[in-house]
């Protein structure tokens, strides 16, 4: 491994953490275990909800993942917090409505010209669980500031493995393209240069990772959080694309076959977490969670849902879950509605972990629903999106929905297309919902005008021809 820069000595000490077995000696020494179960959680990035086969992918097959489902249970009305990346991940991390921060009314978080992050001071599911004896460590996206403010090891995590931005090329793990862009690959606060696919250079510091938990014993939660499917549009295979395009974006580029191919390298790499999980006998007390940050992109598959990333149509919201837990998780497949900032509830429970009662979470534990199968809880979620002043709200089997001037009022259990506009039908719902969400509005922080809010504009994407490209 070679560095970018002459490294002080302690970010060289920090560069040791290629050795996972040393720093988990060495970081757990003095930590009182804890009795819990170990904790994986597996994030995709912008994966579409019928983007695996076990959720309905026609045209590939994802083996490893489905053997998650296959073997746990599989939500069918899961959603994220945010139609947009870093605003998901406010809310994972801290189990909030990620409105309740600054950072979280970015969408996503555009740069580290903005400074902007996740407050060190916050409480966190991996702060929290450190505390109750966990090591914790995050391989792969972070996407909530930038040093030398913000940053994983700032905000509860003992390793860092990944990268600090929105997304990065796959082959040079740089945050833009040409000869002056950025390098955004890092080893705790070290930066670092490792040739590589990007998404199997994850999966091998997380078999390495649990290759030293094994041998150490040390109980951990380790949060793999993959690139991929995310834009720039690079398989394995396709380092001359990576020096072919221009931007990040990629807009001339891709393919439902090179969509595929990300996606299948993701699995694999899940496959070698499972495969190191059972050889180190860790597997039976083991919490293996696998979910999108939202809703998919160009060529994600969203069936049966309209809208994709960045809107508030539910495919831009509706995402896999998945949660593996053997002896306790039963093989099944839950119409529990929930939303991202419930796992932090959940696995905190599961851990035996207080929360920190100034910060109260506004997720709901799952645990019952997980150990216990117990019936769903009807649910009220929010959201809203600066971009294209959009609002939802989701009641029972009902959906608030603004897009502009425009409102609408869906069944979407009934019809998940969301084409059916009720509101004139059902007049006394629709008022109290309109009512209910500006209740819950007024107790977040007001929209920031100036932040960032990702759009899909005509200009972009010909099937959005009635957006103005603004």
């Amino acid at each position: 491994m070679r560095l970018t820069s002459r490294l002080t000595r302690r970010q060289t000490f920090a560069s040791l953490a290629t050795a996972p077995f040393f720093f988990c000696t060495q970081r757990s020494f003095g930590r009182e275990n804890t009795s819990g179960p170990n904790i994986i959680f597996i994030m995709a990035d912008d994966l579409g909800y019928a983007d695996l086969s076990c959720y309905g992918r026609p045209d590939f097959d994802t083996p490893h993942i489905d053997r998650l489902a296959r073997e746990g249970m599989r939500f069918t009305q899961a959603y994220a917090n945010s139609a947009v990346c870093s605003a998901t991940r406010t809310a994972l991390i801290t189990g909030r409505y990620q409105y309740r921060l600054p950072v979280g009314l970015e969408e996503p978080l555009s740069g580290p010209g903005v400074h902007m992050g996740l407050p060190p001071q916050h409480p966190t599911l991996p702060s929290v669980l450190r505390k109750s004896g966990y090591e914790t460590t995050l391989i792969g996206k972070w996407h909530l500031g930038w040093l030398p403010d913000y940053g994983p090891l700032q905000s509860g995590y003992d390793h860092f493995y990944g990268f600090r931005g929105g997304a990065l090329d796959y082959f040079t793990h740089k945050a833009g393209t040409g000869v002056a862009a950025s390098d955004d690959l890092w080893d705790q606060d070290a930066q670092v240069h490792e040739a590589g696919y990007l998404t199997d250079l994850l999966g091998n510091r997380a078999v390495s990772m649990l290759r030293g938990y094994g041998q150490s014993g040390q109980t951990f939660f380790l949060s793999l959080h993959f690139n991929a499917p995310h834009w720039p549009w690079e398989g394995p295979g396709d380092e001359a694309e990576s020096r072919r395009i221009s931007g990040l974006r990629d807009y001339d580029g891709g393919s439902q076959k090179t969509y595929a191919n990300i996606v299948k390298a993701m699995d694999e790499q899940v496959g070698r977490v499972l495969d190191v999980l059972a050889s180190t006998n860790l597997a039976e007390n083991t919490i293996v969670i696998f979910t999108s940050d939202n809703g998919g992109e160009r060529f994600s598959d969203t069936w049966p849902f309209t809208g994709k990333k960045s809107e508030l149509l539910e495919g831009g919201l509706r995402i896999p879950a998945i949660v593996r837990w053997p002896g306790r998780v039963p093989s099944a497949v839950s119409e529990q509605v929930m939303i991202t900032m419930d796992w932090l509830p959940t696995l905190l429970e599961a851990a035996g972990a207080k929360p920190d009662s100034a910060y109260p979470s506004d997720g709901m534990s799952l645990l019952s629903t997980l150990t216990k199968r117990a019936p769903p809880t009807p649910r009220k979620l929010f959201w809203r999106y600066h971009a294209n002043a959009q609002r939802a709200f989701r009641d029972g089997d009902l959906k608030w929905l603004k897009i502009r001037d425009n409102t609408f009022l869906f069944n979407v259990v009934d019809d998940p297309l969301e084409r059916a506009n009720l509101k004139d039908r059902l007049p006394d719902a629709y008022r109290r919902m309109v009512g209910e969400y500006d209740a819950w509005n007024r107790t977040m922080l007001p929209e920031n005008p100036d932040s960032f809010s990702e759009r899909i504009t005509g200009k972009q994407w010909a099937d959005h021809y009635g957006n103005a490209p603004d």
